[in-house]
């Protein structure tokens, strides 16, 4: 329903909402579920026990759905190309997850009402393995997790420490350039298409010709790449067209596809970027060529190296451009170097002699002059009809076609007189650009590259080339700079993610404060975010993929789902010692009766998220470094909610009374409420 108010279709990142939201959706439900059941192991009717069952939970299980929806908020709002394409992500989990909040209180507590728990197990059967398995499992929590947690409590300090210890370790590899990151990741197509440019004007004969040597290529690739078992080749339609590439036309431009088959169905072990390689090295350099380029990949935001240069002097962009031209190719893993100012045809360009500027004459005039005898001045328009009809006066066809009679040409000069072209101006025969950009009414050049990110360290090679740059620019004063392609959209999308990220925590702060009543223990909760972080980390190094922007999006959404069940945990433990039970105790308390709920909620959204994880097809390529992201970030994250949460709430509880008693203030007694029904004693 929401994505039909919106607009939105439902295609592949909406699909990936509701993939990625599957884990997330029941951990509300969950906790609901698993406190209800506590209750009906205290002997509580089955509709006594889903009312207190759900009552006890509500307040933290909702705010834990708020922070969730709020970190994934921003994803919406980020700037650029990727802002658009993630989109639908939030327009199908915020949704979904308002909707799982009403039926977690009031569908879900009146199934549970009718839940019966059986004290005899011993006729066997389904519910005796359920009975077994749940007993080994809270007897493991008792045998294992408990001396663990209390070890950590009483070391505090030290296991603060630790933890912090692992996290700054993290940074460091992260920030020194050890764990390698990617703006955008080579997502591989199951498309490869080489595009052709020769100069412009070229015969479409000479074009053809190159576009065929590429076809052949192909062929031989698809020859190449045949199962000798089945006869049937990897590639399977291979298409060329002359005259046209990518929108444009012309007789100097040409484009070969070739489509290979999925991913999922190839029975030869290759990929399309190797497949991409090897077509390159086989069709080789084309002569007079000003524009080569394989493109064998799904989405791209822009190209990996876009410097553009902005100035007056065409001669000083062209010079700038050559040096930055000829740095690229020291760098191994960059190919497809080119600029923007590719050459035209050729032209005669004017130049005035002496006597032309002592006539007063500028290059302007005797430009406008060759043109209105060589193209035309319109002396009158005829509307005949429906047709417009334009009369020219110009010279006589075989006139214009010898540098004699240009030569030859009177020109008026400013005092009416008039003279030969040849003796107020000279013509120096060359090539003009094909076009020029103006951006700002500045001229601009873009040297573009593509880079093999599998080799190459995209922190290190932007910071070399930016830096080259910075010192080549000191010779050519009048020309700026900027990085575009994936360089700007990361701009873009910093900037909104640290804006958005920004916004989020202080709005998850404020979610968690209502509920705590606190402003110390938000804190406690929001401590998990960073090293949810960690997990995410060490999964990108597990599954063999690097950093990238599609991580952070996934981390961004690892913030609103971490904290749920840290949220849960200090809920649970100030019920707890607000009933009169010392900190200390029903911090403990706290971690042995919600492990199990941690730990449901933490596995069912990793799992919810592990097919997407073990895909093979194209399209999940894209989106897998998300999943990475969230998938072991969450099950990191759990580490640190069962042992590093229990831990900061005594010391955020020793600090206070501290702080008070250095304050000289008396000692805050907490108000007593009616005890909570007893749990089933795991100790």
């Amino acid at each position: 329903m929401a994505l039909s108010y919106f607009g939105i279709s439902l295609n592949l990142m909406s699909a990936f909402g509701f993939i990625l939201v599957l884990g997330i959706v029941v951990d509300d439900a969950i906790v609901t579920g698993e406190n209800v059941y506590t209750h009906l192991r205290t002997k509580d009717s089955g509709l006594a026990a889903a009312i207190r069952g759900t009552k006890e939970v509500a307040i933290p299980v909702t705010f834990g759905v708020l922070t969730t929806i709020a970190a994934f908020v921003p994803l919406g709002l980020i700037d650029g190309r990727l802002g658009r394409f993630f989109s639908p992500i939030p327009a199908v989990v915020i949704p979904v997850l308002l909707i799982s909040l009403i039926e977690s209180k009031l569908v879900l507590p009146a199934h549970l009402k009718h839940v019966k728990i059986r004290e005899n197990h011993d006729s066997g059967g389904f519910s005796a393995w359920q009975s077994r398995f749940a007993q080994r499992f809270e007897d493991a929590i008792i045998k294992y997790y408990k001396p663990v947690l209390q070890r950590a409590l009483r070391h505090r300090y030290v296991t603060v420490a630790t933890f912090t210890g692992v996290l700054l370790v993290m940074a460091t590899l992260v920030a020194g350039g050890w764990t390698r990151w990617t703006f955008f990741p080579t997502v591989e197509s199951e498309t490869a298409t080489a595009s052709l440019e020769m100069p412009v004007g070229t015969p479409f004969e000479v074009t053809d010709k190159h576009i065929q040597r590429m076809v052949s290529a192909a062929i031989a690739l698809q020859e190449r790449y045949t199962d000798p078992d089945t006869g049937r080749s990897m590639i399977t339609n291979i298409l060329s067209s002359t005259g046209a590439s990518r929108g444009t036309g012309g007789t100097h431009v040409g484009r070969v596809q070739f489509e290979t088959a999925p991913r999922e169905e190839r029975t030869i072990d290759f990929t399309i970027t190797g497949l991409n390689k090897e077509w390159r090295e086989l069709v080789g350099l084309i002569p007079g060529a000003e524009a080569v380029t394989f493109r064998a990949t799904w989405f791209r935001p822009g190209a990996p190296i876009d410097v553009q240069f902005s100035g007056n002097s065409l001669d000083e962009l062209n010079s700038i451009g050559n040096e930055v031209k000829q740095r690229l190719t020291t760098y191994p893993g960059v190919f497809e170097i080119s600029d923007s100012l590719s050459d035209g045809k050729e032209e005669l360009r004017v130049e005035l002699t002496p006597q032309g500027h002592v006539l007063g004459l500028t290059r302007n005039d005797i430009v406008g002059q060759v043109g209105q005898a060589f193209k035309g001045l319109q002396a009158q328009r005829i509307q005949r009809g429906r047709d417009d009809i334009r009369v020219l006066i110009r010279y006589p066809i075989d006139e214009r076609k010898t540098i004699s009679s240009l030569n030859e040409m009177l020109i008026a000069a400013p005092n009416g007189r008039l003279v030969p072209l040849s003796n107020v101006a000279t013509l120096q025969p060359g090539r003009g650009p094909s076009q020029i950009t103006r951006i700002d009414h500045y001229r601009v050049l873009n040297v573009t590259a593509d880079v093999d990110k599998e080799e190459v360290n995209m922190t290190v090679l932007q910071a070399d080339l930016r830096a080259f740059i910075d010192s080549l620019v000191v010779k050519y004063p009048s020309v700026r700079y900027t990085m575009e392609g994936e360089q700007s959209e990361q701009r873009k999308s910093f900037s909104s993610l640290i804006t958005g990220l920004i916004v989020v925590l202080g709005v998850i702060y404020c979610l968690l404060a209502l509920p705590l009543k606190s402003y110390v223990q938000p804190l406690v909760v929001m401590s998990v975010i960073p090293f949810g972080v960690i997990g995410a980390i060490i999964g990108h190094w597990l599954m063999g993929y690097s950093l990238s922007i599609l991580s952070l999006l996934g981390f961004m959404a690892l913030v609103g789902v971490v904290i749920n069940d840290s949220l849960v945990l200090v809920d649970f433990s100030n019920q707890h010692h607000r009933a009169g039970e010392p900190v200390e105790t029903a911090v403990e308390r706290a971690g042995i009766v919600r492990f199990r709920p941690v730990m449901l909620t933490s596995v069912t959204t990793f799992m919810g998220l592990l097919p997407l994880l073990m895909e093979r097809s194209t399209t999940a390529q894209f989106l897998i470094p998300m999943a990475i992201s969230l998938g072991f970030g969450i099950l990191f994250a759990t580490l640190i909610t069962l042992i590093l949460v229990p831990t900061n709430i005594l010391i955020a509880h020793e600090l206070g009374e501290r702080l008070r008693n250095a304050l000289g203030l008396p000692i805050r007694m907490d108000a007593q409420i009616e005890p909570r029904p007893e749990f089933q004693d795991l100790s």
